[in-house]
């Protein structure tokens, strides 16, 4: 596999096919403005055939025993182990993730989703509850849906779509994946490597193109039982209105406040806080998105916070050693950030470390770490998603205040707290609104196996990713069965 030259379109019935859309996308790295390749802008007709082969394809899978379609995604991992540094080189050319220090461990954390997903399969069970009429027995088992609309971002266009397809797969769903356009190239050598595997045709496809067209077709497509989305709030909304009645497990944004009290342990605290806000350029739903940072110990945490980004995150080529920390993305959210700095820094936050995109690279979607302190409530930095390498320093007072402004928050994804009193931190945790919050470690720290997803009454999504509990809860439904046994 080569990273130049890559043309490609949808995936359907285990092979390449034709693009029903008659236009092309250039694949183009933020890295190098490299021309990778292309994409077909897809149409609906795409996704009808798509869909198609998936419901052709889901009675003969889901009658496959869980043991042989384990079998199945043990091969997928032999074959994407075996391509993995090809895939991370594509990654990072396309995405523009740092190839050894993130491109590298995501494919390794595709591989984690699947390992994941078959060790779950295998626990799928039901139960055999009593019943008052002792003629007859009652059986309740699990069993898969239908077809799954798997819908993907592009900040881990890799791990997001093994965490959605792999448990969709092992549970006996067939699927048709739409991925992000600017990652459409990985997604698709990924892609091949399930085909390579020998999934048998149709259970798994891919159809390429702008959300607004192929997205809004697969989401609301009457033959599709499940939709999985990743991404943004805006388009995660329309996703969810479009799907409506459907099965949905949509996992959105994040402004994951870190919480330091007046007690934290500031040499624990600034190793993950600086990994969390800088990895993959801040574009990351669980980044530390804001720090609110108590009043007795905020001078002390911003100089050491600022010496220590200086020191560790080394903004860079993707392919070089040295580098931690790539270009973000795209110009759409390059453009967002410059506003987020520009009018935070009008309306009184202060610049201690870089503040604006680099200069001397390949493209201007360089953007240099970033920290801004006495930030407010009243500026978007704080507020809002930013998705970008900047760490926004807000003083509170105490954490009372801290819990205020969360509750006051859309967002409820993840957070942070740290304090030297793990019972204080225990009890934060409990009031804290959002779905994972971790004390004395950072935002982004998770596993493959743990729940993952936001809280309710929040704009971070709906169901639960990771573990067992997407197969049970959103890829298989509850079937109860009555005999009457005499």
């Amino acid at each position: 596999m080569t990273a130049t030259s890559v043309h490609v379109g949808p995936i359907v019935g285990g092979k390449p096919v034709e693009s029903a859309g008659t236009e092309r996308q250039d694949a183009i790295s933020p890295a190098t403005g490299e021309v990778l390749g292309s994409f077909a802008l897809g149409a609906p007709a795409d996704v009808e055939t798509a869909v198609a082969a998936a419901g052709d394809a889901f009675e003969a899978w889901a009658a496959t025993s869980v043991f042989e379609r384990v079998r199945f995604l043990e091969r997928a991992i032999e074959v994407i182990s075996e391509r993995r540094e090809d895939l991370a080189r594509l990654l990072a050319s396309e995405q523009g993730k740092p190839y050894r220090v993130e491109a590298l461990g995501e494919v390794d954390e595709t591989i984690e989703y699947f390992q994941s997903a078959i060790e779950c399969a295998k626990r799928l069970d039901g139960i055999l509850p009593p019943l008052a009429d002792t003629a007859k027995r009652v059986l309740i088992s699990r069993v898969p849906r239908g077809v799954v609309a798997a819908i993907g971002p592009w900040n881990f266009p890799l791990g997001t779509m093994a965490g959605q397809v792999a448990p969709a797969l092992a549970s006996g769903n067939t699927v048709v994946t739409l991925p992000a356009p600017t990652t459409t190239l990985t997604c698709y050598e990924f892609a091949r490597c399930l085909i390579d595997a020998g999934l048998p045709e149709g259970v798994f496809n891919l159809v390429t193109g702008q959300g607004a067209v192929v997205g809004d077709a697969l989401s609301g497509h009457p033959d599709v039982q499940v939709v999985a989305f990743t991404g943004s709030v805006p388009t995660g909304l329309r996703v969810a209105r479009r799907a409506a009645g459907k099965a949905q497990l949509i996992e959105l944004g994040g402004n994951g406040p870190t919480v330091l009290l007046d007690d934290a342990d500031l040499a624990l605290a600034l190793p993950g806080s600086v990994s969390s806000t800088y990895y993959c350029a801040g574009q990351n739903c669980i980044a530390a998105g804001r720090f609110l940072v108590h009043e007795a110990i905020y001078d002390e945490f911003a100089e050491a916070f600022t010496a220590a980004v200086r020191r560790d995150v080394k903004l860079g080529d993707p392919f070089a050693e040295d580098t931690t920390m790539g270009p973000v993305n795209n110009a759409v959210l390059a453009g967002k950030i410059d506003q987020h700095v520009r009018s935070a820094v009008a309306d009184g936050a202060k610049v201690l470390l870089g503040g604006e995109r680099a200069t001397g690279f390949p493209t201007d979607l360089y953007w240099q770490p970033t920290v801004l302190a006495d930030v407010t409530e009243s500026m978007a930095v704080a507020v809002e998603e930013t998705f970008g390498p900047v760490a926004p320093l807000q003083r509170i007072s105490s954490e009372t205040e801290a819990l205020q402004i969360m509750q006051a928050s859309p967002y409820g994804l993840s957070a942070a707290v740290y304090t030297r009193d793990l019972a204080r931190g225990l009890r934060f945790a409990e009031k804290a609104p959002a779905g994972t919050v971790n004390v004395n470690t950072s935002t982004s720290s998770a596993e493959a196996h743990l729940p993952y997803g936001g809280r309710a009454g929040k704009l971070s999504g709906l169901g639960r990713t990771q573990g067992r509990y997407p197969m049970e809860d959103v890829y298989t439904e509850l079937k109860t069965v009555i005999a009457h046994v005499g």
